[in-house]
């Protein structure tokens, strides 16, 4: 079973690393993305996101003639699909990229192709993927109506990596490879073993589909807990960081940091595909989520008691005059990704609710999201932050601001969601 040349569709925060490994395989690998920015930063041997060492992988790549993006699909043996599957408004899974992935290489299929759907999907989605391609192709058999013989093989292989550990993770991980069928599984795992370094564990596509959820969704009921204890000690002046600690001592017991809520694609995302194809069964999924989902609202109050505060002691300034800067906007430390965080709703929030300036610290991106731009938030240097702000919020906690305890200035209210300045 021959994987000459790799198909990798949507060169993002998985697609792109991805493609970078088999390419150090040597793999021929065509990147496939439908913005023309990405895939020409890419064949200039660049990377148009942060993670640690991919830069240098990519240049690699690229310059040995490995590895080269394109905004259409070509022939390939394998082919990848590692695009966003968000939600819509009510929660409902947004399949839309991924069917426009399908229709987009259902074209240049060929007999004997592996299709595999890496992006993060309800169960169900990699069955519907292969409804999608048959549809486009009636010439090409599929798993669905020819089990084991279908020309076409397809599984669901969702990834398990750690943004700015991406490229390590990729190798080292077990991975899990859900296939149609049988066949499917073991031609999937092929495939991996070009580079996974772990275990390649064969299942079918809806338990690994529901896999990912489930890390997911224990993770984010685990969160909920530790954010919800943060509500309560501060209703009940209780240090929250030295309950968890002393608690922590305890042999069975490990309670997460509590923060301004949860970000990123998979755990802010996830546990809602569960909820919405089981919505009666999913109790305390759909708890964990609506926790983690008001923290930010939470944090956005005890900003508002905090300006109420500095105004009252300074009752010759009016709300216009009140500067609040945001330590971080990545959903997690250390990383430029800004899906689903909780401290850009915070900073756009409270564009709307204050006439205040509003500056952000974020030492991970050169400029602002147009539509913190357009709120008129300020990206600004921690010194500038200190120097200017009334109201100082931590709400990621960057290496940078780990490293040191920030000096601040008499009558600067300070709220720390991570625990790190106390």
């Amino acid at each position: 079973m021959q994987f000459n040349t790799v198909s990798v569709v949507g060169l993002g925060y998985i697609g792109l690393p991805t493609a970078a490994v088999f390419a150090s395989r040597k793999k021929k690998v065509i990147g496939v993305d439908i913005s023309q920015h990405a895939v020409s930063t890419i064949n200039r041997g660049e990377i148009h996101i942060v993670e640690p060492d991919l830069d240098m992988l990519v240049h690699a790549a690229v310059t040995e003639g490995y590895l080269r993006a394109t905004t259409s699909p070509e022939p390939a043996d394998a082919f990848l699909i590692a695009v966003p599957t968000p939600f819509k408004g009510n929660h409902e899974p947004d399949l839309s990229y991924i069917e426009a992935a399908s229709r987009a290489i259902a074209p240049v299929l060929a007999k004997g192709n592996l299709v595999i759907l890496e992006s993060t999907s309800p169960v169900g989605a990699t069955e519907a993927m292969a409804a999608w391609l048959a549809e486009v192709r009636p010439d090409l058999s599929f798993p669905q109506s020819h089990g084991e013989s279908s020309d076409i093989r397809i599984a669901h292989c969702p990834e398990r990596v750690l943004p700015g550990h991406v490229l390590r993770e990729l190798v080292e991980n077990d991975r899990i490879i859900g296939g149609m069928t049988r066949d499917c599984s073991e031609a999937a795992a092929v495939l991996y073993k070009t580079f996974v370094e772990g275990e390649c564990i064969i299942t079918d596509a809806r338990t690994a589909e529901m896999c990912k959820l489930t890390e997911n969704s224990f993770r984010d009921v685990n969160i909920a807990f530790a954010n919800e204890l943060s509500i309560i000690c501060d209703k009940l002046d209780i240090n929250v960081w030295e309950l968890v600690r002393l608690a922590n001592r305890h042999p069975r017991v490990n309670i997460l940091q509590p923060g301004p809520g949860v970000g990123g694609h998979c755990i802010a995302v996830d546990p809602w595909f569960i909820v919405s194809q089981a919505p009666e069964q999913a109790r305390l999924i759909r708890t964990a989520r609506e926790v983690n989902d008001s923290k930010p609202q939470w944090v956005i109050e005890k900003i508002k008691l905090a300006v109420a505060e500095y105004l009252q002691a300074n009752p010759t300034k009016t709300a216009a005059e009140v500067s609040i800067a945001c330590f971080g906007l990545a959903f997690k430390p250390d990383i430029d990704d800004l899906r689903e965080s909780p401290a850009v709703g915070i900073a756009l929030a409270l564009t709307e609710q204050f006439a205040a300036r509003i500056l952000a610290v974020e030492p991970n991106i050169g400029s602002l999201p147009p539509k913190l731009q357009a709120a008129g938030v300020q990206l600004v240097s921690q010194e500038a932050a200190l120097e200017n702000a009334n109201v100082v919020v931590l709400l990621v906690d960057h290496e940078q601001f780990r490293s040191t305890k920030p000096a601040f200035a008499a009558g600067q209210y300070v709220i720390d969601t991570k625990g790190i300045w106390g």
